[in-house]
């Protein structure tokens, strides 16, 4: 988990969640949201690691430039709550982040 500025100059959190999948790669993904409230999350399922230790390192590895950008394209996408894109890049209900899941870090 990684704290950062957003460009408005609110603080955010970039963490991952576990994706309720019975596939054993790829589980983690990236999710963003407000520092204030937790339950407001952009989620990006392009962004996956193998587990939650990668998940953690790799997003506390990241630069605030780079976490600045993903949280643009995450607010670019946002339409509905529980509304995202599958591995494909098209829209659908559910999948990650709709229902929750297991944080990393």
């Amino acid at each position: 988990m990684k704290t950062f500025r957003g460009e408005d100059g609110r603080e955010w959190v970039a963490t991952a969640m576990e994706e309720d999948a019975p596939r054993h790669h790829g589980r983690w993904y990236l999710v963003l949201h407000p520092a204030d409230e937790p339950g407001l999350q952009l989620v990006l399922p392009e962004v996956r690691w193998q587990t939650p230790h990668t998940a953690d390192r790799s997003i506390r590895a990241m630069s605030e430039f780079e976490l600045k950008r993903r949280l643009r394209m995450a607010g670019n996408r946002v339409e509905s709550p529980g509304t995202i894109r599958d591995s494909f890049g098209a829209w659908q209900q559910g999948g990650p982040g709709a229902k929750g899941g297991t944080r990393a870090g």
